[in-house]
């Protein structure tokens, strides 16, 4: 099985999704002390993402053309991934739906779940007509793993799922997403994912409760 050249938990260190300008400066720094090319170029495809969560989306990609065709099926993923990223948040999600295909097969195919995860969680959101098939997706990916960090996606995944559900009037089934996410974050969660999952699951029983009140 291969590996990622720099660990999920370093990154989560270097990012910080509330300030894309100050992850950028981190991860820049991590690059110019990373031990060789392939980390490197790691470290690049994240940069180019704090990039793109500055509307610098020409900067971001002129980047991740630098890199090439690699050879590290994790680099070839983040790639693929990051270029998905930009064009979504460009508004090509066609474009998008093909590289997030792209970066979850290069991930299955190497057996990184956690990449693999992220790309069919990408896919549940540029390709909202298939969200839920795509999420059922996610899911079983993620009972092949008994790695923590990874597991966390069950957070993302579930709130999600809730969030197309309680826009489409799904109450019900919203809730039981939302209280799902609740119940992840808490196993693997961060504190701040437990306080959003407690404020969606309100936010989706104050919605139930008004839909039966109304049909009283």
């Amino acid at each position: 099985m291969l590996v990622m050249t720099i660990s999920q938990s370093r990154l989560d260190a270097l990012w910080d999704f509330s300030d894309p300008a100050g992850s950028e400066l981190r991860l820049r720094a991590a690059r110019a002390e990373a031990p060789d090319d392939a980390t490197r170029a790691e470290l690049d495809t994240q940069v180019a993402r704090a990039l793109g969560l500055q509307g610098r989306f020409a900067e971001a990609d002129a980047l991740i053309d630098t890199l090439g065709a690699p050879d590290h099926a994790a680099v070839a993923a983040r790639i693929a991934l990051e270029r998905g990223r930009l064009r979504n948040s460009g508004g090509d999600p066609v474009a998008a739906v093909s590289l997030f295909h792209s970066a979850a097969a290069v991930a299955a195919s190497a057996r990184l779940t956690f990449l693999h995860v992220d790309a069919i969680h990408m896919l549940a959101i540029a390709d909202p007509e298939r969200a839920e098939e795509w999420t059922s997706e996610a899911l079983r990916a993620l009972a092949e793993t008994a790695d923590e960090r990874t597991l966390r996606w069950h957070v993302a995944l579930h709130n999600n799922a809730g969030s197309v559900l309680l826009d489409a009037g799904r109450f019900t089934e919203a809730v039981h997403e939302f209280e799902s996410a609740k119940d992840a974050a808490r196993r693997w969660g961060t504190p701040q994912q437990v306080v959003w999952a407690d404020e969606a699951l309100s936010e989706a029983r104050a919605a139930q409760d008004a839909a039966r009140a109304s049909e009283r």
